[in-house]
């Protein structure tokens, strides 16, 4: 992974023309967003959250616990966190697309959850150094505008042996359903996914960004890069997704 490299829009030449390119794109589909997930995905994103939540459980069942989902988003991951959690344990979610917080909010209040929300940018968090157990992060890094930054702040925050999570999208290994999952994501996903939210540049950005993502073999070394330890990651669905996860230094 080149240092400094991040999502790279179409027209953004700069790390803060690609993060105001990437809030006001999840900003204009936010309210069509959790229904064009679960259409587009055939209602498979359920089945990696709940993977990432059994993946991340011992750590959200201890009493005490500081967790934070980043890139919540609308809040799935988010909520689904937190339905599993120890009573005592503080779960609060992060996001730098108002938007996409808003929609979470609403959620969370029809379950009766609400959730502490916080906006705020990945690359620069507004937390102490050393203070959560576990951060997950579910689609939302590979929109980074820098990845190595982004890893090294997320590092920062965690407790000496706290664990990070990504759950992202990845380039499938096996050749054939490669060149499938690649017609469907720059054929079928636009055309739906433009029609259904009124922004066909949005889901074009999207696969897109996926196809420049690092394999899950770079990220893995990336992560040792920055030093977390203990780094493993278990590709899903022939490989269409990704769960990494690591402990801080």
């Amino acid at each position: 992974m080149t240092p400094g490299r991040g999502t790279t829009p179409r027209g953004a030449a700069t790390e803060e023309q690609a993060s105001q390119y990437v809030r006001g794109m999840f900003g204009r589909v936010a309210g069509r967003y959790d229904l064009l997930n679960h259409l587009l995905s055939f209602q498979v994103d359920r089945y990696w959250r709940s993977r990432t939540v059994s993946a991340v459980r011992h750590i959200t069942t201890r009493p005490g616990a500081r967790v934070m989902d980043l890139c919540c988003g609308t809040g799935d991951l988010l909520l689904a966190l937190e339905r599993g959690a120890h009573p005592e344990a503080l779960v609060l979610g992060g996001d730098f697309c108002h938007p996409m917080l808003v929609e979470a909010g609403r959620k969370s209040v029809r379950t009766g959850a609400h959730t502490p929300l916080l906006e705020c940018d990945a690359l620069s968090l507004p937390l102490p150094d050393r203070s959560l157990d576990l951060i997950t992060v579910a689609f939302g890094f590979r929109n980074f505008a820098n990845y190595r930054k982004g890893l090294r702040e997320l590092s920062r925050v965690l407790k000496p042996g706290g664990m990070l999570a990504i759950l992202e999208f990845s380039t499938p290994p096996n050749p054939v359903f490669r060149g499938l999952y690649n017609y469907y994501s720059t054929t079928v996903l636009p055309a739906v996914g433009g029609i259904l939210s009124g922004d066909r540049d949005a889901y074009t950005y999207l696969p897109d960004s996926v196809r420049k993502f690092p394999v899950a073999e770079i990220l893995a070394a990336e992560l040792e890069g920055v030093g977390f330890t203990r780094v493993r990651f278990k590709r899903m669905t022939f490989g269409i997704v990704t769960l990494h996860t690591g402990l801080a230094g």
